[in-house]
């Protein structure tokens, strides 16, 4: 598995957490890579150099969403479980993104403006319904099926 992530597309983002009684800002990185076309990272901290490759492992945390939930979670609410978005109900630029884990749950507000335009760039790079045409599903199945490796019978 390799430490670093490079992406296709990058893009600088800064969230709110919203606490009890006050918010921080908390720094980001939205990334999208064609080589994982489904997906989109949100790095979270100082991640990332200036060529965008991406080191989660160096004080940042990472957590991996589908596009197509972000996608439709700029327009109404999407998402189970662990990963949520909605858009605020004014008329504004505020999209709400809830993560949940095992260590605890985070509430963000972030830029719905830059998530779509994001997006758009990700869009321009591999257009939504031809994803799967970048994977080789035969190669990927084969891999899984012989436990990660080629099979010793020879079959």
């Amino acid at each position: 598995m390799r430490s670093g992530w490079t992406p296709g597309h990058s893009s600088p983002i800064t969230l709110q957490l919203v606490g009890p009684q006050a918010w921080t800002e908390v720094p980001a990185l939205l990334c999208y890579d064609a080589a994982d076309p489904f997906a989109v990272r949100i790095a979270f901290g100082d991640v990332g150099d200036e060529n965008g490759v991406v080191e989660p492992d160096e004080g940042g945390i990472a957590w991996l969403l589908s596009r197509e939930l972000l996608q439709a979670g700029l327009e109404a609410p999407a998402g189970e479980g662990d990963v949520r978005l909605w858009p605020a109900h004014a008329a504004t630029d505020v999209l709400f993104l809830h993560l949940r884990a095992p260590s605890g749950e985070a509430l963000f507000e972030l830029s719905r403006a830059t998530v779509a335009a994001f997006l758009r760039q990700s869009e321009a790079l591999v257009p939504s319904g031809s994803e799967s045409q970048l994977l080789d599903l035969d190669d990927e199945l084969h891999v899984l099926l012989s436990n990660g490796g080629a099979d010793p019978t020879g079959r």
